[in-house]
């Protein structure tokens, strides 16, 4: 932790901030990130540290909800004065000086902190997760690698950034952020990665706004590597959302050829309109599944599939610590129905000859390598032959969870 948390005076006006933003996520369900955002923009005198504080703060009391909560001895739904007690408990954890506000009387410090030790031997609260996540997620990867895998889940991520070679190059973009004061280290196998050394505010660069660089995780740069894509094919990206790999498809497509990014919502792809063109990206067609229509155009058609499917998000939990909360087992048994369908429906698109990736941001194998291997056995995946797949845990890369599999349809 920061050696200057200690000596840290807390600003009534932020802590306020950082109450009411806990409100809006645990009482009224809304995202973190979205919340967050809203947030930061509530007062134009903060700078850069307030702000830091206001989102670094209520993303922790979010990740450990389930520690303090039990800490702190209250449920929820949670009231103000039980907020109050969370991040009392937050702040004691840290070291930090409670000032002699009302909402701070009588906090019990040594209590918080023997309950911290106590509490910090059991998993589901010593890396704050729902039981039944914790259940699963036993029975799918064993005791040791799960520990494991929910202890990096909670550390804070890096910020990667995935460099738009159509723009400019990894060194050339390393010594412009240079110049900003942003510092970077490349990352060995990850061609077009580069990571920043420490966190900012990266959005608000010159760089950004001419389009020279996107933030992308090192995981999820490794979904469009894998798929092997050459200028000119013909590629469809079937669960594009606001196109992170679709404009790192491009990028490595040289804008040449032809990308087709589908998705559900109109509203994502409308994103992805707005960031093709930062990118200086022309060669992607966006089209919105609104029936089976779209698909069956392209039955026969793609040189390359891109399937990356929705999933529980158990990969990307340091990014979401959120999602452990949203997250029902009603969806998780829904979502894998709907992965193995996209599976069967959308690999009808490639062509004899081509390839297909399946990608998730889970670290769940019911999700990953088990939906591959149902797929391969059933009728519509008789035609397909199993080239590769990648397991990421975050524990062993120190990026996202990810999976990916790389198929090719026989010719």
């Amino acid at each position: 932790m920061h050696a200057d948390l200690v000596k840290m005076r807390l600003h009534r006006n932020l802590c306020f901030a950082v109450i009411d933003g806990l409100t809006s996520i645990f009482n009224e369900a809304h995202y973190a990130d979205k919340v967050i955002q809203q947030l930061l923009k509530r007062d134009k005198r903060w700078g850069s540290r307030d702000r830091a504080f206001v989102a670094e703060t209520t993303y922790d009391i979010v990740r450990w909800k389930r520690l303090y909560a039990e800490i702190a001895e209250v449920k929820e739904p949670f009231n103000r004065d039980n907020l109050w007690r969370l991040f009392a408990v937050w702040a004691t954890l840290k070291g930090i000086r409670l000032p002699d506000w009302k909402y701070f009387e009588g906090t019990p410090s040594r209590k918080i902190k023997g309950r911290f030790d106590e509490l910090s031997k059991i998993r589901v609260f010593r890396e704050s997760i729902p039981d039944w996540i914790d259940t699963i997620g036993v029975e799918e990867l064993g005791e040791d690698k799960w520990s494991k895998e929910m202890a990096a889940q909670n550390q804070q991520a890096d910020v990667i950034l995935r460099v738009n070679t159509l723009k400019t190059s990894k060194d050339k973009l390393q010594n412009l952020l240079f110049d900003q004061n942003i510092e970077t280290e490349f990352i060995k196998g990850y061609p077009s990665a580069l990571k920043l050394k420490a966190r900012a505010n990266v959005f608000v660069t010159d760089a950004f706004k001419n389009g020279l660089f996107e933030v992308q995780d090192a995981s999820s740069q490794l979904v469009a590597e894998l798929l092997d894509v050459k200028p000119g094919m013909k590629v469809v990206d079937t669960c594009a959302g606001a196109g992170g790999k679709t404009l790192h498809l491009a990028s490595l497509m040289q804008n040449k050829g032809q990308i087709v990014a589908m998705d559900i919502y109109e509203s994502k792809l409308k994103k992805l309109k707005i960031r093709a063109r930062r990118n200086g990206v022309h060669n992607i067609d966006l089209k919105v599944i609104d029936s089976t229509k779209p698909i069956k155009k392209l039955h026969n058609k793609a040189d390359r599939v891109l399937i990356d499917a929705p999933c529980s998000g158990l990969g990307v939990l340091r990014r979401n610590p959120d999602a452990k909360w949203k997250l029902e087992p009603e969806f998780l048994d829904r979502i894998k129905g709907v992965q193995q369908d996209v599976l069967q429906q959308y690999s009808k698109m490639v062509k004899p000859g081509g390839k297909l990736v399946y990608a998730t941001c889970s670290v769940l194998p019911s999700e990953n390598q088990n939906q591959v291997s149902a797929f391969l056995k059933s009728d519509a995946g008789t035609n397909f032959e199993f080239i590769k797949e990648k397991k990421v845990l975050a524990h062993e890369s120190g990026f996202d969870g990810f999976y990916m599999a790389l198929l090719e349809r026989k010719t």
